[in-house]
């Protein structure tokens, strides 16, 4: 376990393997274990780092100057990831993204283009809009407090749902785990400020590889955001997943594995031709 000191507070990360750098960074109520077994396949060839947001997983949910409104916005995690980058020495990287991570992926190849050299983003909104109708009511705050007053109730429900939203029997449990580690303004802040994003705009503006890896079974993110993706981004490839939803990497790991390590391996300069 490791963590690095931020003007909002300690961030937790872990590294796995050596070789060129790679980025992974998680959804909304996640954490850096939902990359464990990714970090552990690509660990053979790269030096993987998995972070925490703010207020997610191990990292702290307080910001040093008491405005914790300005630490769990879509924004604010981008400046976090420049941040820790700088940090770490790491000039330049693969970004991978899940869900809101690959929003803030794409947003960082927008505000930092010298810190991407490509990006993957997996069941990722472009447009915050796509979202499913639950995710935005919990970004109204008297419904978001009422979630995270009930969490027992919340977990309850997202174990029922579990087989449609994944067929990976681990993965309720896991984000019961990280659902527990989140505050009120985390869970409500970051999934307002992630349904009005809307990346469609500056799309054009990343030029780097990127590649967008969606499952068509997803219910949480509407799965043809794959759509504004390949047609926004100049250099956009699309890889989809007809017996996937939300997680790929949980679903069809062999699959999601191979695309994501044939991508990263990719030499910039040929795709850029």
């Amino acid at each position: 376990m490791s963590t690095l000191t931020t003007d909002q507070g300690l961030v937790h990360y872990e590294v796995y393997g050596r070789g060129k750098p790679v980025i992974l960074l998680h959804g909304w109520l996640g954490s850096w274990g939902l990359w464990q077994e990714t970090m552990s396949h690509l660990s053979k060839h790269y030096r993987t780092y998995a972070l925490d947001f703010w207020g997610f997983g191990e990292s702290g949910i307080h910001n040093g100057n008491g405005n914790v409104r300005n630490s769990y916005a879509v924004g604010d995690f981008v400046s976090l990831v420049n941040e820790f980058m700088e940090t770490l020495g790491i000039a330049q990287a693969p970004i991978v993204g899940h869900s809101m991570g690959g929003t803030v992926a794409l947003s960082l190849a927008v505000h930092y283009p010298e810190r991407v050299s490509k990006v993957a983003v997996i069941g990722s909104p472009i447009n915050g809009e796509s979202l499913a109708f639950m995710l935005k009511l919990a970004g109204v705050r008297p419904l978001a407090a009422l979630a995270h007053n009930t969490l027992w109730a919340l977990k309850l429900g997202i174990r029922a749902a579990s087989p449609v939203i994944t067929r990976d029997e681990r993965w309720a449990e896991m984000i019961s785990a990280d659902l527990s580690k989140t505050s009120l303004e985390s869970f409500l802040i970051s999934i307002a400020s992630l349904r009005n994003t809307d990346l469609r705009p500056v799309l054009g503006q990343i030029r780097v590889p990127s590649l967008g890896m969606y499952g068509d079974k997803d219910i949480i993110v509407n799965p043809k955001q794959w759509q504004p993706l390949e047609e926004g981004a100049p250099q956009a490839c699309i890889q989809r997943y007809t017996d996937a939803g939300h997680f790929p990497m949980l679903d069809k790991p062999e699959d999601f594995m191979r695309d994501l390590k044939e991508f990263l391996d990719q030499d910039e300069s040929v795709r850029a031709n």
